[in-house]
């Protein structure tokens, strides 16, 4: 049996990046969220943060649709 180190390290390499990646957009979403919150206690309106949390939300919805139909295809 021989393994293709070359083809395992690019695998995990793009893997890490792609998590990475992911849950700095996830991160970014609730940030956005908490940023919401703050401006309502303050009487305000954070119109654009919540319009970027829910595109940043998509964005990972898309992703993991993405890698799911990977998987099944």
């Amino acid at each position: 049996m021989k393994i293709d180190w070359a083809a395992l390290g690019s695998v995990f390499g793009v893997s890490l990046v792609v998590t990475v990646a992911l849950v700095g957009l996830f991160t970014l979403g609730i940030a956005g969220l908490s940023r919401r919150e703050r401006a309502a206690e303050q009487g305000g309106s954070a119109a654009l943060a919540v319009t970027g949390a829910y595109l940043c939300f998509a964005g990972c919805a898309a992703a993991v649709a993405y890698g799911i139909s990977l998987i099944v295809a």
